[in-house]
């Protein structure tokens, strides 16, 4: 590895301490052992760089053990045999040159606009692991296709690192609440921006979104021109609240209270509850007068045992806060119906819920 080559990690990995070389006589087998102690820069045949990461992903599905008796140790094990799999198969790396090519790989698809949309021009090599690339390819052909929204007027265009909305429940909860005609909108975690998209659509005079993350108020703010919302919505670079107040301030919070492995678990994993006691503690001082908070929350994190039951609701009326009304519906996503999924037993049982609350 030549010290002036960039390296590239979604999950803040350290740079390889060791470099050996890897082709396609490679077999899983000899990989795994292999990056036990060191990253391996495969120069091969693309297609036989992703069957070897996808025969290694199998052999360590292949050694786990059965799932444990209850929610909160199966959720332990499969976060840290995911997190295994992550850090194993992150050790294949690929180098890509100032042209964000791949010289080395033969049948490589073109990453170039992909990886210049992300990280921009850059003068020399980058190396980046493999199983990112791949993920960053399919997060490109979502920007490139779309997502069809129902409620919105055009596809939405996620970018790579920004939650996918696929989930269609808690989308359905936003469509189908009281009229938001007229009303000043804050969107806390605005992702893609679209709670705040369905806001304006229904009928909503004005959208702040913020999230901290730039990835996200890049994507909010171009799919905002995209779908006409542009003199409507405004995306700010921040965590929680914008300055000033709103009619109703909207969040779907990472419902996990549990610390994010890498960045793109930060939509799902929020520790300490930190984002959610955040917006709890200044819903109030942001609100205007007769104003009310829309907060999705799945109760997931109750039937896994990571939060107790009853604790949202204790922690709403500490913060001098009051349910006004609620929504919930059931789990729809794919794994809400498959058995053979880890956590099968508490994502069946999955509920999503709109709760309006109001200051006192």
């Amino acid at each position: 590895m030549n010290d002036d080559d960039v390296w590239r990690s979604e999950s803040d990995a350290p740079r390889p301490a060791k470099l050996g070389l890897a082709g396609d006589r490679l077999n899983a087998p000899a990989a795994l052992k292999r990056v036990k102690y060191e990253h391996l820069l495969y120069e091969g045949d693309f297609r036989n760089a992703k069957q070897l990461l996808q025969a290694m992903g199998r052999r360590l599905d292949g050694g786990r053990k059965p799932d444990s008796p209850s929610p909160l140790e199966s959720f332990r094990a499969e976060r840290a045999a995911r997190l295994r799999e992550h850090e194993t198969l992150s050790r294949i790396v690929v180098k890509l040159d100032a042209k964000y090519a791949l010289p080395g790989l033969k049948n490589a698809p073109d990453v170039a606009a992909a990886c210049l949309a992300l990280w921009g021009p850059v003068r020399g090599s980058t190396l980046v692991p493999l199983k990112a690339l791949i993920g960053m390819l399919g997060a490109a052909e979502w920007q490139r296709k779309g997502l069809e929204v129902k409620g919105l007027p055009k596809k939405l265009h996620p970018h790579y690192g920004v939650f996918l909305p696929t989930r269609s429940e808690y989308l359905d909860l936003v469509r189908d609440a009281p009229d938001v005609t007229g009303k000043r909108v804050f969107d806390l975690g605005t992702g893609t921006g679209v709670l705040a998209f369905l806001l304006l659509e229904r009928g909503a005079a004005h959208a702040i979104g913020t999230d901290l993350d730039p990835r996200c108020i890049a994507c909010a703010r171009e799919n905002a021109k995209s779908l006409g919302y542009g003199a409507r919505f405004e995306a700010v670079e921040q965590s929680l609240f914008p300055e000033g107040k709103a009619d109703l301030i909207i969040s779907n919070p990472p419902w996990i209270p549990e610390p994010p492995k890498n960045r793109l678990d930060r939509a799902v994993f929020d520790q300490d509850s930190a984002f959610l006691n955040g917006f709890l503690g200044g819903l109030a001082a942001h609100l205007e007068k007769g104003g009310e908070g829309w907060l999705l929350m799945s109760n997931l994190a109750e039937l896994l045992g990571l939060r107790e039951p009853g604790a949202l609701q204790a922690r709403i009326r500490e913060a001098g806060l009051a349910v006004k009304w609620s929504k919930s519906t059931p789990a729809r996503h794919p794994k809400a119906k498959d058995s053979e999924d880890p956590l099968h037993a508490a994502r069946s049982k999955e509920v999503t819920t709109l709760f309006a609350i109001t200051a006192l």
